[in-house]
């Protein structure tokens, strides 16, 4: 649903160039570097399959990780101004405190925000489960 829904978005705007999709975490649960079970992967697929460009930032996951997936890029730093779409996918407490000024600004002028843990109000975001 969440992948499709972003897809939807990203559609109806029209976009010619490639959209970019920058996903906040990774893991199965927020402050743990645990991938197991993580379904954050099946939105990356669903993104990648309708050629969207994904980057994942997550803090609590090791850059080695990289190396292993072809489908997304695991980025260390953050540029402003970037991305079409953001969905924060985990409650990370660094992206909390990242604060949703400082999220929205990696986001082009009219980037979409999907908030799927309710981590900021409804009229921060754009979209939130």
């Amino acid at each position: 649903y969440i992948a499709n829904k972003t897809i939807e978005i990203l559609s109806e705007k029209g976009n010619v160039e490639p959209n970019k999709v920058l996903i906040l975490g990774l893991t199965f649960k927020e402050n743990c570097p645990d991938l197991r079970n993580s379904k954050v992967f099946d939105i990356i697929d669903i993104l990648n399959k309708n050629d969207l460009i994904v980057d994942v930032f997550d803090p609590w996951v090791e850059q080695s990780l990289n190396k292993s997936s072809s489908n997304f890029k695991l980025i260390s730093n953050l540029s402003s101004d970037y991305y079409n779409a953001i969905i924060i996918a985990v409650a990370h407490d660094e992206f909390f405190n990242m604060g949703i000024d400082k999220i929205r600004s990696l986001g082009k002028k009219d980037c979409f925000l999907y908030d799927l843990k309710s981590m900021f109000n409804s009229d921060e975001t754009n979209l939130r489960l």
